[in-house]
């Protein structure tokens, strides 16, 4: 399976994709082609119902992909969000914590990664409530902690919560339930045989093959 573009129509063909490639950021980057927007089929996008509600089954998909396929799913690529598969998480996750070493005790992530290891996972808001940002102006502000948590390999998304109407029905964008990585998929599946320099070697490889039209600084920007 190719990354082409409006080749995925279900949610199995786009599991299968990401197994095959390996890394597939959600929305459009600054590569172009390179996400699960641009490969799903037009069908697929986003779209305002008549009614005024809206319908986007590439954004339903996501739960069900973190949930039923070997993948990890998180704000990984520049601060957006997007899909690792497992054969390739070890080594990501060995060279992103290269670069962004554990928080020091007493610090707002170390905190934060108390928090969910104490409860198992959460989500965003109750994160938010237990840390203690009850605040005006606190969401934005814990939003920047957890977004870098998850660039460094430290927090995941275990799946969507939805809530549900007067009729029992899911609707609205859904909440990140999130967690660890070691708590999703245990230590061994975060570690790596590799140095860390060894871990980048194979990912620039691999995301050299599958970008060729891609920079060197861009794919450096995706591992980074």
């Amino acid at each position: 399976m190719n990354l082409e573009r409006g080749t995925i129509h279900s949610d199995a063909e786009l599991m299968e994709l990401i197994q095959h490639i390996g890394f597939l950021p959600l929305l459009p980057c600054d590569i172009r082609g390179f996400s699960a927007e641009e490969a799903v089929d037009d069908e697929c996008q986003y779209v305002v119902l008549p009614d005024g509600s809206w319908d986007w089954p590439l954004w339903k998909w996501k739960g069900t992909i973190i949930t039923d396929s070997p993948c990890v799913y998180g704000k990984f690529f520049a601060g957006k969000a997007g899909f690792i598969s497992r054969e390739w998480w070890p080594d990501f996750c060995n060279y992103r914590r290269s670069r962004h070493p554990l928080p020091e005790d007493d610090t707002i992530e170390q905190i934060i990664l108390d928090t969910l290891r104490e409860n198992g996972s959460l989500i965003t808001r109750e994160l938010r409530a237990a840390c203690g940002f009850t605040g005006p102006k606190m969401r934005s502000r814990f939003d920047a902690y957890v977004t870098r948590l998850q660039m460094a390999t430290r927090i995941v998304t275990e799946d969507f919560v939805y809530p549900l109407d007067k009729h029992r029905r899911p609707y609205g964008w859904g909440w990140s339930l999130l967690t660890t990585p070691e708590l999703l998929l245990g230590r061994e599946a975060c570690s790596s045989e590799h140095t860390p320099q060894q871990s980048f070697d194979l990912l620039y490889s691999h995301l050299r093959q599958l970008l060729p039209r891609a920079t060197d600084k861009q794919i450096q920007k995706l591992l980074d």
